[in-house]
């Protein structure tokens, strides 16, 4: 299963709005016969991918799959029915299949006598699935908050200096973090201070995501960075706002603004609704406020560097304020890891929605 979970990562960033899926068919002694792994849609699921290149062998494999095979007939055919005309004779998978319809794999290959395991490794295979996980089963991307900052938690310096807190490891992985999200996010006036680019650099190769800037006032200007022919941007504007002129390529999302801010929850709504899985939010620290206070965060990438700003050092987040400790958003620490001088934590806001059951064995 982890071998499988190995082959699944390996897409991340290029299936969505499918999931990630890995595959290992093994003969009746334990010997790897074939591998696979979903691509992206349209391309072969996982199953699929590993029996077409297991051919006659298959028979009386067994097939150990991160997601549970499904019964839904859609680009392409379900993978129980391949499994079954394949001649499979045993089924281990990590996760059961959250979406309504595609469900029912497992319980088809039982009734046709294959033997089903599920729950291998599940949590493990949760997180490597997260981001498709979060949004299937809420309804809306899985939003990730990233930030660098300094250890007293300033993201530039007085004067507004930012270049460069962290150092070259921490931006690299952050790119990398980038790429495995749908969309990238910022808002106006991170746009106004940075003009930043929101694309792939430090050899992170993948597609880069869609640039989604939240300016409500429809004052961005036609020379900004993230307008060029890089990747497509999303200028979302509010009702109140003339809709921008962009150049082609790029689009305009309008939204409702109660209170003269921008509603959150209908631009998560309106991503997801355009195939949208997951949201990396890179700044401002206002907007990171937002949506914590809104309850939208489902999880933070934290890289601290080893420095002291203090005084007037403009703070990594700003306007979530907790009036007592008992008010404040905790979080649970998942990860820690050290690159180069800096540390990189992940942590989340809430379990992952619909946790682990009991494996079952038939």
């Amino acid at each position: 299963m982890r071998r499988a979970l190995a082959l699944a990562v390996t897409a991340l960033g290029r299936t969505s709005p499918n999931p990630v899926v890995g595959c290992v068919l093994l003969d009746p002694g334990g010997a790897t016969v074939a591998e696979g792994y979903h691509r992206g849609a349209g391309h072969m699921h996982a199953e699929v991918e590993a029996l077409a290149a297991a051919g006659h062998r298959a028979r009386g494999a067994t097939a150990v799959v991160t997601l549970e095979p499904c019964a839904h007939q859609g680009r392409t055919g379900p993978c129980a029915d391949a499994l079954l005309a394949a001649g499979v004779a045993r089924v281990v998978y990590a996760v059961p299949d959250p979406v309504p319809g595609h469900a029912g794999g497992a319980e088809r290959l039982r009734a046709a006598g294959v033997e089903v395991v599920g729950g291998v490794l599940r949590e493990e295979a949760e997180r490597a699935n997260e981001l498709w996980l979060t949004a299937t089963r809420l309804g809306r991307p899985c939003v990730t908050w990233k930030f660098g900052g300094s250890l007293d938690g300033r993201s530039a310096a007085p004067d507004g200096t930012s270049r460069w807190i962290t150092g070259h490891e921490a931006r690299a992985d952050a790119h990398t973090l980038r790429a495995t999200h749908d969309a990238v996010l910022v808002g106006s006036g991170t746009l106004r201070a940075d003009d930043p680019h929101l694309g792939l650099r430090h050899g992170v190769e993948g597609k880069p995501p869609l640039r989604v800037v939240l300016d409500r006032t429809g004052g961005i200007r036609p020379d900004a960075r993230v307008l060029d022919d890089a990747a497509p941007t999303l200028v979302v504007v509010g009702e109140s706002a003339a809709p921008p002129v962009l150049p082609h390529g790029h689009a305009v999302l309008t939204l409702p603004e109660p209170g003269g801010r921008l509603d959150l929850t209908a631009l998560v709504k309106a991503l997801y609704e355009r195939g949208l899985c997951s949201v990396l939010l890179e700044g401002g620290a206002r907007l990171a406020a937002e949506f914590a206070a809104q309850g939208l965060l489902d999880r933070v990438v934290a890289y601290v560097a080893p420095v002291l700003i203090g005084g007037e050092g403009r703070a990594v987040l700003d306007g979530f304020g907790a009036g007592t400790l008992s008010e404040a958003l905790r979080l649970r620490l998942d990860e820690v890891a050290r690159l180069g001088d800096d540390v990189r934590m992940v942590l989340r806001a809430r379990p992952l929605p619909g946790g682990p059951e009991p494996e079952e064995v038939s």
